[in-house]
């Protein structure tokens, strides 16, 4: 006989949720550790309430910790699965409206970068006894539309519990979709407030351990043979490893395809870290950010073997970075979506870490000719010497940011990890940053958010302690990203989390500064400065020429309780950063360290382009000429049908 308990919905889903397992190979874990929460009329008396029951009942089985932004919280979810290579994400629990607004960009960028997060998000009554109420949208043409049916685009899961008895059959499909390599991303299930709060019967085997094993889908022999058989006959190959390799534990079978093959190896945002950055065959990041070293070979390759990447225009340098004629692309991707991309006729559906071992049995006794060895080291070794002179301090009042760059790496310990998402800092990461560990290069890229890199790092950093990983995090953030989202600093001193950051000041938006420039609009609107209204008429305001803003980002993170140290201008600045990082490392909490830099000091030029498009006609001059240079690196785009 089947045996329940009654319990309402939000016990039931947790206490279901404490149960689940991930299990990948030998290593078995939890798949959802813990629960953030926000709590307001919507949630605090069902997910709220489970939560509280569950933490004076049975401690551990969901732990529950606080975030001060909802978005943040699902930050924190990524970058800890990015961490645990997907095996293990944490939940994320937001009241009605606003609160589960708040979550959309966050459930996007888990999408966009195909990492696990779990939404539990408020919904309005579903009995509708008091409608319309407080937070509640209202369209005339549909009463049923909410907010939480706008993470219906964002999520590779969306359902909604509008009785009771649905939560069985949803929970399990959640489940699925987030443990699914091939279909992870935000997982959505929408909570009416008072559906939360409902009696059900739940059976016992709901609540029972369930394990959820990983599929590592084999590669099936003809692809494989096909893929093969184009790769043996090229003659200048390149593998562009993406996040896929880290997220299959397939970094050892990369390198030992390279390492038996001769192929050289470039990497994605996702990819970074793969192979340690002075492995010989490894030419870094490619594409619109990436090396000189990568596009130089990537220019001439025949076959580009694509392991586990979508293939962002960054990567393909917006389709120019692939100028053969006659290029094909192997693509190995666990989803079929991605391994069709560019109208490949070699895709190979499997896990990356499989096929890559396959493909090396495959391709036994095969190497590359000696003249595209010769090349590839010889661009790396070219490529090198850039990193290493871009390194060197100037001396200046104001280091730019590849000095600090280079200050940050060689103050960290080989495992350690950096965070960062968006502006200038990852194109200058990809080309800079040496990686020396599979876990040690995380930016987030595929959705590059502004505000990501804090709330991400703690996540991460959550990741690592989880697994008894000591290992410091160190988040790069400019100062217009801290802007955007810097709350998540509360958290960690709340909770002793030690993290290190460092706040790159240069008074406004460093990278749209450089791009508006490119496209002819004289970097307008990109520096923080007083507004200036001539004439004093409103309708003429300018924010252009005004003194800088007098914003002290050091004593706002001070303000927080973190550690600050506040690195002025000077010559000495970059020691005093180096300095900065061991003092970090030493302490056993949050340290923020901030300091000022030359947004006009650009790392090596890498031999990338991205499409942006610039206006076709202008009176200003400067967009006239942005134009023509643009139509010429427009005739460098490759339909890229291979």
């Amino acid at each position: 006989m089947t045996t329940t308990r009654s319990m309402t919905v939000s016990q039931a889903l947790i206490e279901f949720l404490g149960h689940q397992w991930t299990v990948d190979g030998d290593l078995r874990e939890r798949t959802v550790p813990g629960t953030f929460g926000i709590f307001g009329h919507g949630n605090v008396a069902g997910v709220g309430q489970a939560l509280l029951q569950y933490a004076e009942t049975e401690p551990g089985l969901m732990p529950f910790y606080q975030a001060r932004n909802e978005q943040a919280m699902v930050h924190q979810a990524v970058g800890y699965a990015r961490m645990h290579r997907r095996r293990a994400t944490l939940a994320c629990a937001a009241s009605v409206g606003p609160g589960a607004a708040n979550m959309l960009t966050g459930a996007a960028l888990a999408t966009a970068n195909r990492l696990p997060a779990l939404l539990l998000v408020s919904d309005t009554f579903a009995t509708r006894v008091a409608d319309p109420v407080l937070q509640q949208l209202e369209h005339p043409h549909d009463i049923g539309i909410q907010v939480s049916d706008a993470f219906r685009p964002l999520s590779r899961f969306f359902d909604r519990v509008q009785r009771p008895e649905q939560l069985f059959s949803i929970a399990l499909a959640a489940m699925r979709v987030l443990t699914d390599p091939a279909e992870t991303g935000a997982v959505t299930i929408a909570l009416p407030e008072d559906v939360q709060a409902e009696m059900v019967e739940v059976p016992a085997e709901f609540l029972a351990d369930r394990d959820w094993h990983l599929r590592r889908p084999l590669p099936e022999r003809g692809p494989l043979a096909r893929a093969a058989a184009a790769i043996r006959r090229a003659q200048r190959p390149l593998i562009i490893a993406g996040g896929g390799v880290l997220y299959s534990g397939g970094e050892k079978a990369l390198r030992e395809l390279a390492e038996a093959t001769g192929i050289p190896v470039a990497t994605t945002q996702a990819g970074g870290g793969v192979l340690p950055w002075d492995h010989p065959l490894n030419l870094g990041g490619v594409g619109a950010t990436g090396s000189a070293a990568a596009n130089t070979i990537a220019e001439q390759a025949d076959v580009i073997i694509g392991v586990g990447t979508r293939y962002s225009d960054f990567t393909t340098s917006s389709r120019s970075a692939f100028q053969n004629p006659d290029v094909h692309f192997v693509n190995i991707n666990v989803a079929s979506f991605d391994a069709y991309k560019h109208g490949t006729q070699f895709p190979v559906i499997a896990d990356a870490r499989e096929a890559l071992t396959a493909l090396s049995d495959e391709l036994s006794g095969d190497r590359v000719t000696a003249a595209h060895a010769q090349a590839a080291a010889e661009a790396k070794r070219d490529w090198d010497a850039s990193v290493d002179k871009a390194f060197e301090p100037t001396g200046g009042e104001l280091p730019g940011q590849p000095e600090i760059i280079g200050t940050v790496l060689a103050a960290m310990d080989p495992a350690d990890v950096v965070v960062q998402a968006a502006g200038s800092l990852p194109g200058d990461l990809q080309k800079l940053w040496r990686p020396r560990d599979p876990l040690g290069y995380h930016v987030e890229y595929a959705f590059s958010c502004m505000g990501y890199e804090i709330a991400g790092g703690l996540g991460a950093k959550r990741g690592l302690l989880a697994d008894g990983d000591d290992r410091d995090v160190v988040v790069l953030v400019g100062d217009g990203s801290y802007l955007m989202l810097h709350t998540e600093l509360v958290t960690a001193v709340a909770e002793g989390i030690k993290l290190i950051v460092v706040i790159i000041q240069n008074q406004g938006y460093a990278s749209i500064g450089h791009l508006s420039e490119t496209v002819g609009s004289q970097r307008f609107g990109t520096r923080y400065r007083y507004a200036q209204t001539p004439d004093g008429d409103p309708a003429k305001v300018t924010f252009e020429h005004g003194e800088f803003l007098p914003v002290d980002l050091a004593a706002n993170a001070r303000s927080y309780g973190c550690a600050v140290m506040d690195i002025a201008p000077g010559p000495e600045a970059l020691a005093e950063l180096g300095a900065a990082i061991g003092t970090a490392k030493a302490a056993d909490g949050p340290t923020v360290i901030h300091l000022h830099s030359d947004p006009f000091v650009y790392a090596p030029d890498g031999l990338g382009w991205w499409d942006v498009p610039v206006a076709q006609v202008s009176e200003i001059d400067s967009t006239a000429t942005a134009h023509t240079e643009y139509l010429d690196q427009q005739r460098r785009q490759r339909p890229l049908l291979g």
